[in-house]
């Protein structure tokens, strides 16, 4: 269900529904203990409705179309929030940005959105990137931006064992123990490797998409995909980790600074002008 629009009448005595505004989010996860609030440690939803407190005097809530987890990066989440002045778009993401320039955060578009637009469940696919370089020397300019590897991977095992998790399946295995989800089940729409030679090493891009995902499922997903690539697991064995439905099954969960929330897609774009 769709949360209701707050009405203007009981803080100013005229009847009115809260403009809402539609936000697409760009964030390093490092210092972050993730996206949502927590009442004693840095948040990005906290930093940005600290943020909204300073435009607008007030408790602010803003609703994202999905959680990111300590050290994940957003290259587009996207947010709604309701306020209860009239902004232009342009100099709302301009005065959020002046307070948040303190921050490695960003809001990169601001939209005025429909009544019936709601961030997380008008939302239809999430998109996310995982990042990999395989190198033997230290990562420099990407630390804290890629998971470094030193072993070779295979690219083409790596997507012979991906295939292998596409449709619609009971994926107990790759999802974390504390997952709150209803089900288990999930369609898998994508998950396709990209080889990239660098100067030095090679950096491997998983592209992954689906409606919605699991607690870790990403993360489970490549840490499994990475044995695979260095020979330690068949294409054969993700099959049979997938069908055991049981989480002890799953290869090692990847860290998380490879990871980013790339895009989020809507029935209708909002952004799109």
């Amino acid at each position: 269900m769709h949360a209701e629009r707050t009405c203007l009448c009981e803080s100013s005595g005229v009847c009115g529904v809260m403009p809402r505004y539609a936000l697409k989010v760009e964030y390093h996860g490092a210092g972050f203990v993730g996206w949502q609030r927590q009442k004693e440690h840095p948040s990005i939803q906290g930093a940005i409705e600290a943020a909204l407190a300073k435009l607008e005097p007030a408790e602010h809530t803003i609703v994202a179309a999905g959680r990111t987890d300590a050290g994940v990066h957003g290259l587009a989440q996207v947010a709604h929030v309701d306020l209860t002045q009239d902004w232009q778009p342009f100099r709302l993401s301009e005065a959020l940005n002046y307070h948040l320039r303190n921050h490695r955060i960003a809001i990169n578009q601001c939209v005025v959105a429909g009544d019936d637009f709601h961030a997380r469940f008008s939302a239809r696919e999430r998109r996310y990137l995982f990042r990999l370089i395989s190198r033997r020397a230290p990562l420099t300019h990407e630390r804290g931006l890629a998971w470094h590897v030193k072993r070779k991977l295979d690219a083409g095992a790596m997507q012979a064992g991906a295939d292998r998790l596409l449709g619609r399946h009971d994926f107990t295995t790759f999802r974390s123990t504390i997952c709150q989800a209803e089900s288990p089940v999930k369609s898998l729409d994508e998950l396709r490797v990209e080889e990239i030679e660098l100067p030095n090493g090679t950096e491997f891009r998983f592209h992954v998409r689906a409606r919605s995902f699991l607690h870790n499922q990403v993360r489970s997903f490549i840490g499994t995909l990475e044995q695979v690539g260095a020979g330690s697991w068949s294409p054969d064995d993700v099959t049979k980790a997938l069908g055991a439905r049981d989480r002890s099954a799953c290869g090692p969960v990847s860290p998380p600074q490879g990871l980013y929330l790339a895009g989020v897609g809507y029935p209708t774009d909002p952004f799109k002008s």
